[in-house]
């Protein structure tokens, strides 16, 4: 079975050429013949926990508040995002299928540069710890209700008391649950598996309660209407925050790339030869390979490879495509038809939610107007699971990546750091610096949610590139994209690359040649 530990084999595996794949300062991979592929409904997980990742930001906030914002006239990017990612997760995956190890060590058998690179392209951009603090946010509204202020234009922001303390909880709730669990992978996966049902079926239930016909109309207008652009010039909106949606139109960032070390952890593919992340306290240590592996080209290999893709394909298709659409489409329809009317002008008194998490508590005060207080505590007791689910799937995925990264190009001979050692090391200092962040003051977690989203945009634009090199150029023709999935990645390169030099525009620009310099 996939999710057993990969058999005991001493026996000598001859050497893969570096004419066949580069290595660099690596160890070669090593021959063996590619495990016999299982049906796709057995493959599920990996893909679920991916999703799960999505719904905390792109799916129950940033989508949701640029509908409550603008409408649906931006819809159509969210969609294009949905299908950029599927594709650009496939061919993450695709390299660990293949040889059983990260795509990231793909990328450093590139270059040994590669290796530093990412590992401050993983660890920066998730350091705010913006999921722990909206879901304290959340909780805090319903333990002590809101707190309103004024704001610099006499409107009123509402906020909430406490807030820095419940992200320090959360975050080391978060901390507690994945190091109880003695295999961290089956831990994460049980614990998604269980709040991703749970959330999908609250948001199905609100919305068959809420959503009208005229908000589906708007949606499919916006969803065609390509090339539709907001209001840059409205307060509340800017191409910071298009770009962070864009980039959690789906996962984002390097949580895409945590896609390979999933499907290593469970054993699919090449990845049967590697071993998985334990608890130090409460797991038992594991035998890990230091290397992957590859197949040579015969046509039983051949025909188990084939397999193998279709499978994966057909499970990411169904566990992260459909469920990052059905939740994006869900949640902004039940945004618009809360908070707009049949004209498509936002309610009376609607505005006065501001420009933060508040719409949120806007959502939930109509919900508890028209179907009592009980419908209204379910739909942010939904807000707060989502975005600690989502803290949960953040933090495995950033120690998951990071121990890779430096166990294979750092620690590789060193027995004494195993990847569990390392895995836990990375855990609690990543909790411990999103501790220190809401410390020092930072309580915004609106704020931290474009920091944080914005940045991995521009993340994804770089592994894009690196990607379309590594699976058409190192892998041979008969493992390499197809012509589509080509022009889809050339697409992600283009997709990303243009928000982020946009971005880098307007905020690196002017901070360097000052505000008249761009026009």
């Amino acid at each position: 079975m996939p999710d057993s530990p990969p058999p005991a084999d001493d026996s000598p595996d001859e050497l893969v050429p570096d004419s066949v794949i580069p290595h660099q300062h690596l160890p070669a991979l090593r021959y063996r013949d590619m495990p016999d592929a299982i049906p796709w409904r057995m493959m599920l997980g990996p893909s679920i926990m991916l999703a799960g990742l999505s719904l905390g930001s792109g799916e129950f906030i940033l989508w949701p508040y640029i509908t409550y914002q603008t409408g649906f006239v931006f819809f159509w990017a969210c969609m294009l995002g949905v299908i950029t990612q599927f594709f650009l997760n496939m061919e993450i995956e695709r390299w660990t299928l293949v040889t059983g190890e990260s795509a990231i060590t793909g990328f450093c058998r590139l270059s040994r540069h590669w290796a530093w690179v990412m590992l401050l392209m993983n660890i920066i951009p998730w350091a705010w710890p913006g999921w722990a603090t909206g879901a304290g946010t959340i909780l805090s509204w319903l333990m002590f209700g809101v707190k309103e202020q004024a704001t610099a234009t006499g409107g009123v922001e509402y906020t909430a008391h406490y807030v820095n303390y419940f992200g320090i909880a959360g975050l080391l709730l978060v901390g507690i649950v994945l190091t109880a669990g003695p295999v961290v992978y089956k831990t994460v996966e049980r614990i998604q598996t269980v709040l991703v049902g749970f959330i999908l079926c609250v948001v199905i239930v609100v919305a068959f309660m809420v959503i009208r016909p005229d908000a589906v109309a708007a949606m499919a207008s916006g969803t065609v209407n390509i090339g539709g652009l907001p209001d840059l010039s409205q307060p509340g909106i800017d191409l910071m925050m298009l770009l962070g949606a864009l980039a959690f139109a789906g996962a984002g960032g390097t949580t895409n790339l945590g896609q390979s070390n999933f499907i290593k952890d469970k054993g699919y593919g090449m990845g049967k030869f590697i071993g998985r992340i334990t608890s130090p306290l409460t797991g038992e240590e594991e035998a890990t390979a230091d290397v992957g592996y590859h197949f040579k080209h015969t046509p039983e290999n051949m025909r188990r490879w084939r397999a193998w893709w279709r499978a994966a394909n057909i499970e990411h298709f169904f566990s992260f495509f459909l469920t990052c659409v059905v939740c994006l489409c869900l949640m902004s329809l039940i945004t618009y038809s809360l908070l707009y009317d049949a004209n498509g002008n936002l309610k009376s008194n609607m505005d006065e939610y501001g420009r933060s998490l508040g719409f949120v508590w806007g959502q939930a005060t109509q919900l508890g107007s028209s179907y009592g207080p009980a419908v209204r505590i379910g739909f942010l007791l939904m807000g707060a699971a989502v975005l600690l689910t989502t803290e949960l799937g953040v933090l495995d995925a950033v120690a998951r990546i990071s121990t890779d990264i430096v166990k294979v190009n750092y620690l590789k001979d060193n027995d004494n750091w195993s990847l569990s050692k390392l895995y836990f090391c990375f855990l609690w200092g990543e909790i411990l610096l999103g501790c220190g962040i809401l410390l020092i003051g930072f309580s915004r977690p609106f704020t931290l949610f474009v920091i944080s989203a914005a940045m991995n945009g521009a993340v994804m634009f770089i592994y894009s590139l690196i990607l379309l090199y590594m699976n058409n150029k190192v892998l041979t023709r008969n493992l390499s994209m197809h012509p589509v999935r080509f022009l889809a990645i050339v697409w992600s390169c283009a997709f990303f690359g243009y928000f982020t030099i946009q971005a880098l525009r307007i905020s690196l620009w002017p901070a360097l040649f000052g505000d008249a310099s761009v026009q």
